[in-house]
């Protein structure tokens, strides 16, 4: 629609400098001789030669500048236009790009708050089952040691009973072989009755291996303090017995750690060499 506007008023602007040249060729022919009467003056008679060529030719020539004057005008007013259209273009381009950098501005920025959000998210998170995990261990510590306890305690009161089941057949033991030998007539003395109660207690924890047979005779030494408390055993003497059989007997007597004492103080010997016989079931 501007260019057709444009057009129009290069087209009346063309044809109102056609009709200004006319009007000048007309005005400048207004003195032209053959209009005016012939004036006669005396005797002389002046004639004028007008030549249509020239002014025809005057009149193309003002018509050609007219029409390269409104042909430079409407060439300038479509460069104007053009330069018009051309900045407009470009402004609205600067302001399109603009627009596209704000965006993409924001869109950056709403990126990395997002990424910033998610690294705190998966860092709390991390956290989070890294204090449950310490919690967890805590806690199967604390059971694992409240087990360790318990497993300790009832270690120790097996160990306990099981020392008290060993006196209690030692014991009973003793008093076993002491009755029956006092019933035979073969217990002599308190000596006696001492060998005794070491041969029961140190039965009563031996752990007879399967190699182990009847009639086996061995000599242990062992050292104790009073109260009967052992500090070694080790075998002296002769042994019939394997190799097993032997080790068996020496941690027997470590076994027992304590051997009778209360009533036997006057035959009581920090060493002793005891003789343990087996006669088989």
């Amino acid at each position: 629609m501007q260019e057709f506007w444009a057009r129009s008023r290069a087209f009346g602007l063309a044809i109102a400098v056609h009709i200004f040249a006319a009007a000048i060729v007309v005005l400048g022919t207004m003195d032209w001789r053959p209009f005016r009467p012939p004036t006669l003056t005396g005797m002389t008679i002046e004639a004028v030669i007008v030549d249509t060529a020239v002014i025809k030719k005057r009149r193309e020539q003002a018509q050609r500048e007219a029409q390269q004057a409104a042909q430079r005008k409407v060439a300038k007013e479509r460069r104007e236009q053009e330069l018009k259209r051309q900045q407009a273009a470009e402004k609205q381009r600067l302001k399109e790009q603009a627009a596209k950098k704000r965006e993409e501005d924001m869109r950056l920025q709403k990126l990395r708050k997002q990424q910033e959000q998610n690294r705190k998210d998966r860092d709390r998170k991390r956290q989070d089952e890294l204090d449950q995990l310490r919690k967890q261990r805590e806690k199967a510590t604390r059971q694992s040691k409240r087990e360790a306890e318990r497993l300790k305690q009832l270690e120790n009161r097996r160990k306990a009973e099981a020392e008290a089941q060993r006196q209690a057949l030692a014991e009973a033991e003793m008093q076993r072989q002491v009755a029956t030998e006092a019933r035979a007539g073969k217990l002599a003395t308190l000596k006696d009755k001492y060998r005794l109660a070491i041969q029961a207690q140190v039965t009563n924890n031996w752990l007879r291996p399967p190699t182990a047979r009847a009639g086996l005779l061995c000599t242990l030494k062992i050292v104790q303090i009073p109260g009967g408390e052992v500090i070694s055993a080790a075998l002296a003497g002769t042994c019939n017995a394997d190799e097993a059989t032997r080790r068996s007997l020496v941690a027997a007597v470590e076994r027992a750690g304590t051997l009778p004492y209360r009533g036997f103080e006057d035959v009581f010997q920090r060493e002793i060499d005891f003789k343990f016989k087996y006669d088989g079931d």
